[in-house]
């Protein structure tokens, strides 16, 4: 197999494993399509139990040597891998748009975000500091040190095939574990494309470990007794099947789930900048993102003020191939996403729910097989509507109504999903009594998509989240490691005969 032209999709998409492109021995496969055009790009493997034990193998080889190099030599060699990625960031985006379908200007943003936790993880030696406490009893020192787990897995989505993973690995290989990565067989060459910038960066070989595949990857993955921790993103549904496999597997696990973003517009917001914040982050990237805004709660006479810009607006949305450059929205990224979205803008109007915008025809000159949707707008959408309680994952906005503040957040606060949330207001002490009130775990005041930056950590509460820890940042570390608490004491100094009581601070 041909190692990959950075940027270009491959006719066939293959694992790397124990530092070399393998084209896969399982006999199964599954195509790849450029979602602009439906036209098929290409294939990739879906690996076996069997591949999955290979990458484990290799990776468990790596780990000692790995783990026994100076956390600031690790970081030296991430700090190589991160030039890489700056060097090849216009390559890496047009490999995403080319599968995935968001503009490129989106896939770009995309590469920046994974850039800023490479180089948090450059700063390992820092991060994995312990702490020490001189005579903590009589002649008796103690300190904690943080160390890698070993062999530790990713998988990962296809609606950002290079941010996401690099919510993981970066991190725990700096921290002295090595990797494998599972992404989605939807849109798998960027994973491909890293592999080989880590290559040539100077990870050793079995460090990072590509594995690409299905559900029967992941099942793999979650069985295998060499695996010490899994850190999955995705929907709500398989991240509890991951987090209680994976559990029950003896592994630590962090699980990502699904969203439903709400975002709050109270009467004194400037209408027009509601009307910004909604038309990006709930029709930006088609709306598939876990940050996606996908509820719109307008308190008071906010309605009457937001909802004419917002129709003007949605309906003015530029819509085509992401390659080019004034397109403001791609397509979807299968034709079985676009029908299941389709579905649920069915279920809403048979629900009741008043459909304002229907993007279900829209189509795209010259990209008539494309996997095209228009904005989706609903009005009087009511909490018991399926459209209201279910992630959609796509390019329709549903508009609540509130009367007050209270009344907003109770809605808020009542929802199974609690990724995150946005309110805009003039109003300090509204700001203030919402971000403390809102039980959501990432919040944004006039921030539309609050995605926390590379030091921060990233999760939510409730059905978004099954694990105790969030991903990336100190978190990540966290995860990635375990603590070791040694105490000493030199013999000179012990006591003689049997101590049969309780240590204690004397």
């Amino acid at each position: 197999m041909n190692k990959p032209e950075i940027g270009n999709p491959l006719s066939f998409v293959g694992n790397h494993i124990d530092g070399q492109m393998m084209a896969g021995k399982s006999a199964r496969a599954q195509d790849i399509f450029n979602p602009a055009t439906g036209k098929k790009s290409g294939s990739v493997t879906l690996s076996s139990a069997a591949e999955v034990d290979e990458a484990v193998k290799a990776a468990a080889a790596a780990f000692p040597a790995w783990a026994d190099t100076p956390p600031i030599r690790r970081a030296r060699v991430m700090n190589k891998y991160l030039r890489l990625v700056n060097d090849h960031k216009d390559e890496l985006a047009r490999a995403i748009t080319s599968e995935h379908g968001k503009v490129f200007s989106d896939a770009k943003g995309e590469v920046e975000r994974a850039i800023d936790i490479i180089e948090f993880a450059c700063g390992i030696p820092q991060l994995l500091k312990g702490d020490f406490t001189d005579q903590v009893s009589t002649n008796i020192d103690n300190w904690t040190l943080r160390q890698p787990l070993g062999v530790v897995a990713g998988i990962t989505p296809f609606n950002f095939p290079v941010m996401v993973p690099a919510w993981m690995y970066p991190i725990a290989i700096a921290a002295g574990n090595s990797f494998i990565l599972k992404p989605s067989p939807i849109d798998p060459t960027p994973s491909l494309i890293a592999a080989e910038l880590m290559r040539e960066a100077g990870f050793p070989k079995g460090v990072f470990n590509v594995v690409q595949g299905d559900k029967e990857a992941v099942d793999a993955i979650l069985a295998h007794p060499g695996i010490a921790a899994v850190s999955f993103v995705g929907s709500t549904p398989i991240a509890n099947y991951i987090y209680e496999t994976g559990a029950r597997m003896g592994k630590r696990v962090q699980a990502l789930g699904g969203a439903k973003n709400h975002l709050v517009a109270m009467p004194d917001a400037d209408p027009d900048k509601v009307v910004d914040a909604l038309i990006g982050s709930a029709y930006g990237s088609a709306g598939e993102r876990c940050m996606a805004i996908s509820v719109a709660v307008l308190v008071g006479k906010a309605a009457d003020a937001v909802i004419p810009r917002l129709i003007d607006r949605a309906t003015k949305l530029k819509i085509g191939d992401g390659l080019d450059n004034s397109v403001e929205m791609g397509p979807i990224v299968t034709d079985i996403a676009r029908k299941r979205i389709t579905g649920y803008i069915e279920k809403g109007v048979a629900e009741g729910a008043k459909l304002l915008l229907d993007g279900r025809a829209h189509k795209v000159e010259g990209r008539e097989g494309g996997f095209f949707m228009g904005a989706t707008l609903f009005d009087e959408v009511k909490p018991g509507m399926t459209i209201y309680k279910e992630e959609i994952f796509g390019p329709v906005l549903c508009m609540v109504r509130a009367a007050n503040l209270d009344e907003a957040l109770h809605l808020t606060n009542g929802h199974d999903f609690a990724n995150g949330v946005s309110c805009f207001t003039e109003d300090g002490h509204t700001a203030r009594e919402f971000g403390r009130r809102v039980q959501v775990g990432m919040v944004g005041i006039n921030v539309p998509i609050p995605v926390p930056m590379a030091w921060h950590g990233f999760g939510g509460w409730k059905k978004s989240l099954f694990g105790d820890m969030h991903i990336y940042g100190e978190e990540g570390v966290r995860f990635y490691t375990r603590q070791k608490s040694i105490m000493q004491r030199w013999p000179d100094v012990i006591d003689k005969g049997p101590e049969f009581a309780m240590p204690t601070a004397r």
